[in-house]
């Protein structure tokens, strides 16, 4: 996958003589053609096939068109009053991202398409369409121009192959993923919007003046194939889109070097092309490594939680003690604890083991004893909430309660069934009710939807965690943002979705860092607009160093389970919507800075030549490459590997102004942990004017050797600015 074949020269014919001898042995086997904004194809091949072109002089990569997956109102109004930031600007004006009645930038969105109808991407006060546009609105046979207007301005869709038992060649959504992440990027203002009552208030995209250019790339039948996700970069690219959002990527099993990984890519021609793209981390956390779409070009988001909560309480006994639980039912039954409530073990079938019965798998309980009961389950097995439900509900049950830490921080749907999700430590309060009469009773109260719920931000079980693995000097992910339980747009017309006796839900709540990412991707355009020549990297950095780390309690932000969350769970922190508008100072990371990392990462120079469409004349790899020099680059966050505290590790950073300011003056402040000492020369930082660069090292050094992976930050201040950049050390190898 290479550069952009020039008009002239030897790539572009290279190309040609390929598919004119692909298609001379098999007329329908050519897939995709990418030609805009690198070079290369997809087709349908042999292994003998694909051996033989790569083989071929000039093919840097032939690899097997990889399924990825998706990454599945009040959260931009949380990170407003979050941020402690105040931004220059019109003393009459509101400096809010969300108040940009035409902010010029155009989002692409890499997703499942778009519901057009929803009343999020009506096209109200909004001017023209940009004149950087050369992009098309797709025609189907349920999608046509019509659809498009001035917020979506562009809708396209993709096919894996034209063999595919099942085509569906239309930009139209019908998973509903893509039209919630567009709406949570660039949704217009929505006043009264609710789920069926629940979080009522305005539904607005985090730039709502942005422009949303759809791809279509994956599907229900045919998932989101890595042949489409390249053709979308490659047409996103020549269409004009300044910022790039895909809340999809590989399973953390599943980690492809990243000269086969469509996503690194695809978004390494579009930042080169001055595209900032930005992803989801991916939702296999807590576990650690877990990370992915963590190629340095990209801005990876892991997913927080908001300050709202959707509350099903237990209401126990005669005394009507309250446990409060989480989950999404509209239950109508009494309020009163009337009801018989038993713990799933004792309903257990003759012959079979009490652990599956305690946790409501199917087959597993008698009949007889859970009819007309509320029921008690276990966390454990392969289960989910919603399907342990449908297990107690077919059995005659009239109730849930669910015990399981995970899941009482996102919030179910249970339809008209009453059902909550409770804590293992009031789970315990429960099972020692029930144990304690002879005749225990409860209720499942209605959910209701209150804010204010402290503390907020923590950053979600599901989120995928640091260290990145490829590799894991650079620190990954770069930013949390709001990702659990959020309202946005859904299709018009889904049924499945919607509660008994209901009509379908025209906004839904769902939860993964697919929710996460598009709230930075509309932060992203927010700044692109307000700052039309900054770089990809430069707005990366103003996202990054004007994050905060404290929650709606002023302490430190924690994980879910209330352990004091590291780098590795939250990147640089918790976005803001105005720091990143005004930041002070960014760090550039250059062209020369990946082409390093490609150098570093064991890449030669004759394959780095192929897969970029830009080096620099003379560039050469540097004689002694190594992972460890990949710290080196000029990143926002520090990530340091293979540490050994006798020799210690130096690493350069340089800063650029952004800010109009006259001569001003930086001071680093440094906080670091116990055991690791942490200098930087200078100290101190001058700037006379906008542009100018000034550098400093950073010397990490320990007495005794660690013992764990330890976490700090350096911040950059004057009186106006703060810019703070995380770091990580680590005595663990980098690869």
């Amino acid at each position: 996958m290479g550069a952009a074949a020039s008009r002239k020269g030897s790539l572009k014919d290279d190309h040609a003589q390929l598919l004119s001898s692909l298609l001379k042995r098999k007329t329908n086997a050519l897939v995709h053609n990418y030609k805009h904004g690198f070079s290369g194809f997809a087709a349908v091949l042999s292994a003998e096939e694909a051996h033989s072109i790569a083989e071929r002089p000039g093919v840097v990569s032939v690899f097997p068109d990889s399924v990825l997956e998706l990454h599945t109102t009040r959260s931009w109004d949380f990170l407003k009053y979050q941020t402690s930031v105040v931004i220059d600007s019109n003393p009459n004006s509101d400096s809010n991202s969300t108040s940009d009645p035409d902010s010029g930038a155009i989002i692409g969105v890499l997703d499942t398409g778009i519901w057009p109808e929803s009343e999020s991407f009506n096209d109200k006060d909004m001017g023209p369409i940009p004149p950087g546009w050369h992009g098309t609105c797709a025609q189907a046979q349920d999608f046509n121009t019509s659809n498009c207007n001035r917020k979506i301005i562009g809708a396209r869709s993709y096919e894996a192959d034209d063999s595919s038992v099942i085509k569906y060649h239309s930009p139209r959504d019908t998973i509903g993923h893509g039209t919630h992440v567009a709406s949570t990027a660039a949704g217009s203002e929505v006043q009264g919007v609710s789920y069926y009552g629940l979080a009522e208030g305005t539904a607005k995209g985090g730039s709502p003046g942005s422009r949303l250019a759809i791809y279509r790339v994956c599907s229900s039948h045919n998932g989101c194939r890595g042949s489409s996700i390249l053709a979308a970069f490659d047409d996103a690219i020549a269409d004009g889109v300044d910022v790039l959002s895909l809340s999809l990527g590989a399973p953390s099993f599943f980690k492809p070097e990243l000269i086969d990984d469509p996503i690194a890519i695809g978004a390494f021609h579009a930042v080169q092309h001055n595209i900032t793209v930005v992803c989801s981390a991916g939702n296999d956390g807590p576990t650690r490594g877990s990370v992915v779409n963590a190629a340095p070009w990209i801005l990876t988001v892991a997913a927080s939680t908001i300050d709202r909560d959707f509350e099903s309480d237990v209401v126990l006994g005669e005394d009507k003690v309250i446990i409060k639980g989480e989950g999404i039912n509209f239950a109508n039954i009494q309020k009163s604890p009337v009801y018989p409530i038993i713990y799933a073990q004792s309903a257990n079938k003759t012959g079979v083991d009490e652990n599956e019965s305690r946790s409501c798998n199917p087959d597993s309980m008698d009949q007889e004893i859970i009819k007309g009961k509320i029921v008690v389950c276990d966390k454990d097995g392969p289960y989910s909430p919603s399907e342990k439900k449908d297990v107690v509900k077919n059995l005659g049950g009239i109730g849930v309660v669910l015990i399981d830490d995970e899941s009482r921080a996102v919030a179910s749907t249970f339809g008209t069934f009453p059902a909550t999700v409770i804590s293992s430590k009031d789970g315990a309060k429960v099972l020692s009710y029930i144990n304690s009469t002879k005749n225990p009773a409860a209720t499942i109260l209605p959910t209701t939807s209150p804010t204010n719920y402290k503390p907020a931000p923590t950053i979600a079980y599901f989120s995928s965690r640091g260290p990145s693995t490829i590799p894991k000097n650079i620190l990954k992910p770069d930013i949390a943002a709001p990702g659990v339980n959020i309202l946005a747009a859904w299709l018009g017309n889904d049924t499945a979705e919607a509660p008994e006796g209901k009509d379908p839900p025209l906004y839904n709540v769902i939860s993964g860092t697919s929710m996460a990412c598009p709230h930075v991707s509309g932060i992203a355009a927010t700044v692109k607009s307000r700052n039309s020549k900054w770089s990809p990297s430069a707005i990366r950095s103003a996202i990054m160093t004007t994050a905060t780390q404290t929650n709606n309690l002023k302490a430190p932000i924690t994980t879910d389970i209330g352990a004091a969350a590291t780098p590795y769970d939250f990147g640089a922190g918790e976005v803001s919507t105005t720091g990143p508008l005004q930041p002070g100072l960014v760090y550039e990371t250059t062209t020369i800075d990946y082409l390093n990392f490609l150098c570093y990462y064991g890449y030669n120079i004759s394959t780095i030549k192929i897969i970029t469409n830009t080096i620099p004349d003379g560039f050469t790899c540097p004689e002694e490459s190594s992972i460890d020099l990949i710290s080196n680059i000029n990143y926002p966050s520090i990530a340091i590997s293979n540490f050994n505290e006798k020799a210690g590790r130096k690493v350069n950073r340089t800063l650029t102004n952004v800010a109009e300011d006259d001569k001003t003056v930086y001071t680093v402040s440094i906080d670091a942990p116990a055991g690791l000492d942490v200098q930087v020369v200078p100290d101190k930082l001058q700037f006379t004017n906008n542009g100018q660069k000034s550098s400093y090292q950073v010397s990490f050094s320990s007495a005794n050797p660690l013992k764990e992976d330890v976490f700090g930050f350096l911040t950059w201040s004057n009186e106006k600015y703060k810019v703070r950049s995380p770091f990580a050390v680590s005595s663990e190898s980098g690869n």
